[in-house]
């Protein structure tokens, strides 16, 4: 739904937006949809905004699984303090009503469409590799006890505990359900049915999901994006916005870098069963494994380069007076990135075994019609990430992890 508001009650509309009393979205808002509406400025531009109403249940599942609305107050607070930290990449929020679970944001206009739809549909995007690490650096940095001190950090962990139910749910969906049995669980039947009895039945697989789980509910690193798959974000081939932090929680760093890169994973092996005549996609899935790439390291680089200008400032985790020489500060840096590294693999992994043989598939599958040849992509995904999750600490870089994909798929 779009309304147009005429200029001269540009000036009313804006008061109502900046103020508690969001009774006129009651007009708009009569069912728990996304609406968008335009106001017309006085030097005939168009001001846009996008309301966005919590829904009482997982969107996913339906009304069967309920959800509290309280986690819009965790995604307006998430999207706001990533948005300060990082302003080119996350849109700007004018106003959040906590009692109708109601955000108004910045309207990202066409034509920006999801990563998700651009990578189906096999655009490249040359800056998204750029934007993204720069995203994942600072918002990850920034709220770290790198950066922080212990007093903040703790603080600013307290108010995101209550976003207790949206962790409980990621928990039960990464990593609990895919390795039992769950009424939840779906996967490409009967193709996959052995792949997913054997993702049950594998003890080493269950180990190191456990500490990944483990890591995940205790570890309270840097406030988190927690659901940074590719349909979290909109792209042009010039810009890249985040939105839909309603999972934020302050937790491991490598969640949110591997979702971001398993999702990544996940397109590129769904890239053959989207190939036609006189398109085999061998060039677009280059481009896909030069992003994943160059996104590990960019990122690495960039995350260093803030610690290193920073290494002198509030930040507790490593004081200057104990860190106190260039020697021992790279040997903290080098075991820091190493351990987010294999963090990064192990939580891409699980990731993309959630969505294939657990709840909540992606389209980069589903939109292949062919049950048999979208069986063989999953299969191959499948493949590397139990891979990547029972041995990522054997791999010492992102292009050991290119190479485990190419041998894969070839």
């Amino acid at each position: 739904m779009a309304i147009l508001i005429s200029s001269t009650s540009l000036l009313a509309l804006l008061v109502l937006l900046l103020s508690s009393r969001f009774h006129w979205f009651s007009i708009f808002f009569f069912k728990p949809l996304n609406s968008i509406v335009e106001i017309s400025n006085v030097v005939g531009k168009l001001f846009c905004f996008v309301g966005i109403q919590a829904l009482p249940y997982v969107r996913s599942i339906g009304e069967s699984w309920p959800m509290t609305k309280e986690r819009s107050y965790f995604e307006a607070v998430a999207l706001k303090e990533h948005g300060r930290l990082c302003p080119e990449h996350v849109p700007e929020v004018y106003h959040f009503d906590r009692n109708m679970s109601l955000i108004g944001m910045r309207y990202l206009e066409p034509p920006h469409i999801t990563l998700r739809k651009g990578l189906i549909a096999g655009i490249e995007y040359p800056l998204l590799a750029e934007h993204m690490s720069e995203y994942m650096a600072k918002t990850l940095f920034f709220t770290s006890l790198i950066y922080r001190s212990t007093a903040e950090h703790k603080r600013a962990v307290a108010e995101f505990c209550g976003n207790v139910e949206l962790c409980r749910l990621t928990e039960k969906v990464v990593f609990s359900d895919p390795y039992k049995i769950s009424e939840y669980n779906r996967w490409t039947s009967p193709y996959l049915d052995h792949e997913a009895e054997a993702v049950r039945e594998d003890n080493i697989l269950k180990l190191e999901v456990a500490e990944l789980k483990s890591k995940f509910c205790e570890r309270a690193q840097a406030l988190l994006h927690g659901d940074l798959h590719t349909s979290s974000i909109m792209v042009t081939r010039d810009s890249t916005q985040v939105i839909d932090t309603e999972f934020a929680f302050y937790g491991p760093m490598g969640y949110d870098t591997g979702a971001f890169i398993g999702n990544l994973i996940l397109a590129f092996f769904a890239q053959n069963g989207h190939a036609r005549q006189g398109n085999d996609k061998k060039i677009y899935k280059e481009w896909i494994l030069k992003t994943i790439e160059d996104t590990w390291n960019l990122f690495h680089q960039k995350f260093v380069a803030l610690w290193n200008e920073h290494k002198d400032g509030p930040g507790e985790a490593y004081l200057p007076a104990i860190y106190n020489n260039p020697q021992l500060q790279k040997l903290i840096q080098e075991k820091y990135m190493k351990e987010l590294f294999h963090d990064t693999l192990g939580y891409g992994a699980a990731k993309m075994i959630r969505r294939i043989v657990g709840v909540a598939h992606v389209e980069d599958f589903e939109s292949i019609r062919e049950a048999i040849i979208r069986a063989d992509c999953e299969r191959r995904a499948l493949q590397l990430a139990k891979t990547l999750l029972k041995k990522r600490r054997e791999f010492q870089s992102i292009g050991d992890v290119i190479s485990a994909i190419t041998h894969v798929q070839s």
